[in-house]
């Protein structure tokens, strides 16, 4: 053995020995340790939080009780009017409200524990029974949480599945400021004796539930699903007229100072339906054979004739709906009120309709002449909302477009049977789609359809009242409808609303009945595998055409033509050229595909997507754009009207997304210089803002204002004799057309245009009494044909200021004036709405 064996065995034994001693004195040292520690008490060792979040909160019901009905009692404290009498203490008006509810309900699933909603409300004296037995039940203490807002009432006893019950609640809570729930609304009667006169200043008392608001007035099962039959009393100043959404039963003097009006029991409801008012008001009634229709608004807009206008077309537009959908109005009568303070446009309650003033009240001689066309036009919404949203109402708010979609949808059809001198399916149309169009091409849109669990705070719901939920819902439906034809698709629609009455249902209820109609006529339609496409994810497709080899494939349109997509659609696509009728052809691949209805065999243009029944947008080659936009310029009428509006607003957002060049775009205004129609104008003039806006303190904005100037001569020439006599055509898209005219000819500069509006202006200035210029419908002669629209209604503010002085001092030179600037307008979001 070597040398180096022995060392390294000595150093093998020193190692192991080191080791021993080691780890003998760590033995020792610990056991010193704990005998010193067993007698004194050291400080804990700190904690840390777990950067883990917690599980969010429940916000859905449980759905171990569903309620039956309630019994209501509420009385709003408020003073309609509060008049200072000298040497008298006049009382202070009061937002305090009060009340009581019993809500009967079932129970599926046993517990011990009742979960209802409840914001903002001091709650007190539960009371839970036995209906079955008529048995009290202890209750424990109640106790709220403010995340889901939900109210717990714990119980000492278990509730039995398959038993009835009751839980009775006092409660009472303060009006709101924030036009939800139950709020104050304020308007002036008469003129004020002075400034600052508050004995003119009148209230009344109003709701608005949807959508999650109703827990506000009193605890409930505030959620779409849990319909219930209300018995409603309301307990209100003597003067006052209380509305609900039953009619009236019974109504007494209570003392001195205070009436009791008891209500019919309403219909099987969701609670965001839930209506009461309490005012002053006054009505006129509209005639219809078996529904006592009434129109209510302040004293003085009735007495005036402003709600006659609306008087006259309801009972018209319930009639349309009755027959369309073969089913009666459910109700005795149908109340509609004007509220001075309402967010949004209107709402739906059943059998109290609620609308912002201006959506409702026409003043003859001074309200536009195409104002009446948004009266109807939300009228028609509203009771559209009669069937679809109340007699049957989508399970969540998820599916909220099958409320407000298919109103929108229908409403076009009424309006168009109550007023056919508006003419305004394809204007309505064309303004939904490009509505539709803008936020759904962003990466920010959501689903029509998105998953419940996506939606489930008060803040998420809200988010779904958008263009998405009104405008695309409309068209898609408007889609599915030209698919399955529309005789099936009423066929399915009747049968949905017959079947499912009373009662809550999602899309698949609806595509199953839409696919039974289709089945029955011998259709091949697979409704939901096509359709599914279009509600569960977001966006919508262009199309990209080749007519030289007839290559067709889709592609995700988004402005930011750079975010990756694989989304893809089952897509109809109606096709015709100038030498075949239209025809139907699918797409049904994220592949290019070739077909033979898309190739130019001879030259010929071919365009797609026929009337704009399809949610998407289309894309040619260069030399199909190029034999379009000949064929605008030498005999626009060969292209239906809504393609020529289309066309320019495809071209614009293809050219935006960097999918075409941007001179194809101002290419496709060629044709407007002999082009009369409104829909082509109003896509070309929406569109080119963009360009005015960017381009106004450029070199550039001189040749385009130019261009412009020429392109709106033939049209401002068109509506000459109209214009200068102060008259209107009685055609309602002409008279857009007309406003657009104006708008265009005088912001160009065209001299015609620009003297006209000087002298009517030198004419009124002549004539009034006083220099005050407002933007309001003072200017009756210049509101008529547009000219405040188009002088004094401007964004901007320095554009607004130099045209008033130059216009000012030409008309009238050497006077003094003093300038007014005034608006009324109040911004919206839930219109029609948002898609109204």
């Amino acid at each position: 053995m070597p040398k180096e064996s022995f060392i390294f065995k000595a150093v093998a034994t020193t190692f192991v020995i080191l080791t021993i001693s080691v780890i003998a004195g760590i033995v020792t040292m610990i056991i010193f340790y704990k005998t010193q520690i067993s007698t004194v008490k050291p400080t804990p060792r700190p904690t840390f939080p777990s950067t883990t979040t917690g599980p969010p909160p429940v916000m859905r019901l449980p759905r171990n009780l569903i309620p039956d009905s309630y019994t209501v009692f509420l009385q709003p404290d408020f003073y309609t009017r509060i008049i200072e009498v000298e040497n008298v203490t006049s009382p202070n008006q009061t937002m305090l409200f009060t009340g009581n509810s019993t809500v009967n309900f079932h129970c599926v699933q046993r517990t011990s524990t009742i979960y209802l909603h409840s914001t903002e409300l001091d709650v007190d004296g539960a009371v839970v029974k036995n209906r079955d037995t008529n048995k009290k039940m202890d209750v424990g203490e109640i106790k709220h949480k403010d995340e889901s807002s939900f109210l717990e009432v714990p119980l000492e006893e278990t509730l039995e599945a398959g038993r009835n019950y009751s839980l009775f609640l006092n409660f009472k809570g303060k009006m709101s400021k924030n036009l939800d729930g139950l709020y104050v609304s304020s308007y002036v009667e008469g003129s004020p004796a002075y400034e600052g006169d508050e004995n003119a200043e009148r209230f009344l008392a109003t709701t608005n539930m949807e959508p999650t608001e109703a827990r506000r007035v009193f605890p409930c099962f505030d959620e779409p699903e849990m319909k219930a039959v209300f018995h409603v009393t309301i307990i209100h100043r003597h003067g006052t007229t209380a509305l609900a959404n039953a009619k009236m039963k019974d109504s007494s003097i209570i003392d001195d100072d205070w009436t009791v009006t008891i209500f019919d029991p309403t219909q099987r409801m969701s609670t965001y339906l839930f209506a009461f008012t309490v005012s002053e008001f006054k009505s006129i009634n509209s005639p219809h054979e078996r529904v006592e229709i009434k129109t209510f608004a302040r004293p003085e807009a009735t007495t005036a004739g402003h709600t006659e206008y609306a008087a006259s077309i309801t009972g018209k537009i319930l009639e349309f709906y009755e027959n369309y959908f073969d089913i009666n109005y459910s109700l005795k009568k149908l109340d509609q009120i004007a509220v001075p303070d309402l967010y949004p446009l209107a709402m739906e309650n059943w059998g109290l309709v609620t609308y912002q003033e201006g959506s409702l009240l026409y003043e003859e001689g001074v309200s536009s002449l195409l104002h009446k066309e948004d009266i109807a036009t939300v009228i028609a919404h509203e009771l559209a909302h009669q069937w679809f949203g109340n007699l049957v109402t989508m399970k969540w708010w998820n599916d909220l477009w099958l409320n407000e979609g298919f109103a929108t949808y229908i409403s076009y059809f009424a309006v168009d049977d109550v007023e056919p001198s508006f003419k305004i399916i394809d204007t309505f149309v064309l303004t939904d789609l490009h509505t539709a169009f803008v936020e759904d091409a962003l990466a920010s849109s959501h689903p029509l359809s998105p998953p419940q669990e996506d939606v489930q705070s008060i803040y998420e719901i809200n988010g779904m009242f958008d263009s998405i939920t009104y405008c695309k819902g409309a068209l898609v439906l408007r889609m599915l409808a030209d698919i399955v034809d529309e005789r099936v698709f009423n066929t399915g629609v009747k049968r949905y609303l017959r079947d499912f009455r009373y009662n809550n249902t999602d899309r698949n209820d609806f595509w199953e009945y839409i696919q039974k109609a289709v089945d029955e006529d011998g259709g091949h339609t697979k409704v939901a595998k096509v359709m599914d496409s279009w509600t569960n994810q977001i966006g919508y497709p262009v199309l990209t055409i080749n007519t030289t080899n007839g290559e067709i494939y889709q592609k995700h349109f988004l402005y930011n033509d750079s975010s990756e997509s694989s989304l893809w659609w089952y897509i109809p696509i109606r096709v015709m050229s100038n030498t075949s009728d239209s025809s139907l052809v699918w797409l049904d691949t994220s592949a290019p595909v070739k077909k033979d209805k898309f190739l130019s065999k001879s030259g010929e243009w071919i365009l797609a997507n026929v009337n704009c029944t399809g949610y998407y947008r289309v894309n040619y080659n260069p030399e199909n754009w190029e034999r379009l936009l000949t064929q605008l310029e030498t005999n626009p009428r060969r292209i239906p009207l809504m393609n020529r509006g289309q066309l320019v607003d495809d071209a614009f957002n293809l050219a935006r997304a960097e999918l075409v060049n941007v001179t194809l775009a101002l290419n496709a205004t060629r044709f407007l210089s002999n082009e009369t129609e409104y829909a082509p104008w109003e896509s070309a003039v929406r569109n080119l803002e963009y360009f005015v806006l960017m381009f106004d303190r450029t070199e550039v904005y001189g040749p385009m204002q130019a261009y412009l100037c020429k392109q709106v001569t033939g049209l401002y020439d068109f509506f000459r004799n109209y214009t200068e006599n102060s008259k209107v055509p009685d055609d309602h898209s002409l008279q857009h057309n007309q406003i657009t005219a104006i708008q265009v000819a005088c912001s160009s500069g065209l001299s015609d245009c620009v003297t006209m509006a000087s002298e009517m202006f030198a004419n009124w200035m002549k004539n009034s009494t006083t220099n005050n210029i407002f933007c309001s419908s003072t200017l009756h002669q210049l509101a008529k044909v547009g000219v405040i629209s188009s002088l004094f209604c401007v964004k901007r503010l320095w554009l607004l200021l130099r045209l008033c002085i130059v216009v000012m001092f030409k008309a009238a030179p050497g006077r003094t004036f003093r300038l007014n600037m005034h608006s009324n307008h109040k911004a919206q979001s839930r219109n029609r709405g948002s898609c109204s």
